[in-house]
């Protein structure tokens, strides 16, 4: 009987796992889909398989380590070859991040865009409190917290040592993004980071309104709803646009390491005083 309990245990632990992004990469960094985008497609669009590994490369060096402090071990495996448009994380054999050449190769992704996707995966493993609410798996950070995590620490550790300022010059950003990012931080550095998290963040939206084949989501038309109570599974995607942006927004620094157990040490929060920068209430319950 205790043979069985524990088998049973381990079955259903191991599918709740999946729900911070899932093994057959159908579920992940996007909902369930079927877009398929093999590496010979003819004219191939989106980023090159050198810089899929070089983002990979780069924030492996960042975050190896860190994971290794925490008592764990990264492995980031590269499916280039594999048409899958997702990406994923489980902690089967590790703390594992599964990144798809499938959506390396979607025209809507730049790098940056890319690497937010990274970002997020590796929030789900690092990104903190709130957490997927179940009784079997407690280690993955939810999806909205995975993408604040991702423009709030993850992102501004990898630009960090960029030339940000000529690489902002050439993403002909957009206005409300520059405004805010340039009234949230008085550093131009900060400012540099702030817009090209925000960008990343446009990367992926477009995206996310290819596959939903509805309009982008906009910097300036933020979702207004708000939830009951937090919500663990994939927001709509101008609420995750909006994530991104008050994650790049936030003024909190990215070695205020965020805690696993209270959501409001080293993120931009009401009850400490914050009115930018917020994780946004179309998903997240103060």
């Amino acid at each position: 009987m205790k043979i069985l309990t524990l088998a049973l245990t381990l079955a259903l632990g191991s599918s709740f796992s999946a729900f911070a992004c899932s093994e057959d990469g159908k579920g992940g960094f996007l909902p369930d889909n079927n877009l398929s985008i093999p590496a010979d497609e003819k004219n191939m669009t989106g980023i090159s398989e050198a810089e899929f590994n070089s983002v990979i490369e780069k924030l492996e060096t960042i975050y190896a380590p860190i994971v290794s402090e925490m008592g764990g071990r990264l492995t980031i495996n590269r499916k280039w070859s594999d048409a899958t448009v997702n990406a994923n994380a489980t902690r089967l054999g590790g703390w594992v991040v599964n990144m798809y050449g499938g959506l390396a190769r979607h025209p809507a992704i730049t790098p940056d865009g890319f690497a937010l996707v990274l970002c997020h995966e590796l929030g789900h493993h690092l990104g903190g409190a709130p957490k997927v609410r179940n009784l079997f798996n407690r280690w993955a950070s939810n999806e909205g917290q995975a993408d604040y995590f991702a423009t709030l620490k993850c992102l501004r550790k990898a630009f960090l040592n960029d030339d940000n300022s000529s690489i902002v010059r050439q993403l002909n950003a957009p206005g409300p993004l520059i405004t805010a990012c340039n009234k949230a931080w008085s550093d131009k550095a900060d400012r540099d980071i702030c817009i090209r998290g925000g960008m990343a963040g446009a990367s992926v939206a477009g995206l996310f309104a290819d596959m939903r084949e509805q309009p982008r989501a906009q910097f300036e038309t933020p979702d207004q709803s708000v939830v009951r109570k937090t919500d663990d599974s994939h927001p709509a995607h101008q609420c995750r646009l909006d994530t991104y942006f008050q994650g790049a927004l936030c003024e909190k620094s990215f070695n205020e390491e965020v805690s696993q157990k209270d959501a409001v040490k080293g993120t931009c929060h009401g009850s400490t005083g914050h009115d930018v920068g917020l994780r946004p209430l179309c998903w997240y319950k103060p």
